[in-house]
């Protein structure tokens, strides 16, 4: 494992969403969603995939808070275009748990 200085950490913009829409995404290699987030009026709307179906169904997800990173380049996936990193712990056999504040906070808010 390689240190980060604080420095770049600093740099990397982990933000609260709320996920408004969830699509299934038949075109990607391992099971995955599409997911539509609301980062609050600063960041906005953005989209991403995310391997999360083996432990959560898209009704679990709908209007559900989660902490993503918005600040990585946009990244094509097939004919998709993610624009954040949703994060997670990954567990056994590629098993996401989603990280997400313990109550509902503002869209938007930095986590740092």
């Amino acid at each position: 494992m390689e240190n980060l200085s604080w420095n770049e950490f600093e740099r990397v913009e982990m933000r609260v969403g709320t996920i408004l829409e969830i699509n299934d995404f038949p075109e990607a290699r391992k099971p995955a969603y599409q997911l539509t987030i609301d980062f609050g009026s600063k960041i906005g709307i953005r989209k991403t995939s995310a391997q999360i179906t083996k432990r959560y169904q898209k009704e679990d997800l709908l209007n559900r808070q989660i902490v993503a990173v918005v600040n990585f380049p946009k990244k094509q996936i097939g004919k998709f275009m993610s624009e954040c990193l949703v994060l997670g712990a990954v567990g056994a056999e590629g098993d996401v748990i989603l990280l997400a504040p313990d109550f509902k906070i503002e869209n938007g808010l930095r986590i740092g």
